[in-house]
């Protein structure tokens, strides 16, 4: 990525520090434990619980299970990120949980973007 892109995109926001990501094993357990709110689809499944913090936060459970191999299960939290960069925003005070299942290994980056923002959308409007 060029420098020039770069800069415009840290200053838009779009960055993924450390204090926006679920990292504590306590922070998970606290989303999986709380089952207020879910979007699932074929593809990914999203478990998501409001925080009491101005910043949407993220974790990823990409299971060995569903992606055997490293590169894929790489390729996948770098959509997933991608995608939650462009809208955290709109996902204000929420913690969200992203897991996959075996589909998501067959199909294009484009596609896998484009399911994620549907989940995004329907997160939004129920938080």
């Amino acid at each position: 990525m060029n420098s020039e892109l770069t800069t415009v995109l840290n200053k838009e926001g779009f960055t993924f520090p450390r204090h926006i990501r679920l990292l504590s094993s306590r922070d998970f357990q606290a989303v999986f434990r709380d089952k207020s709110s879910r979007s699932s689809d074929q593809r990914w499944t999203l478990l998501v619980r409001p925080n009491k913090l101005e910043d949407a936060r993220l974790g990823l459970a990409i299971s060995k299970r569903v992606l055997k191999h490293a590169v894929d299960r790489n390729r996948i939290k770098r959509i997933v990120r991608e995608s939650f960069r462009y809208h955290q925003q709109e996902l204000c005070g929420l913690d969200i949980v992203v897991m996959c299942r075996d589909e998501v290994k067959q199909m294009t980056n484009e596609d896998l973007f484009d399911s994620l923002n549907k989940h995004w959308r329907r997160v939004s409007n129920h938080a």
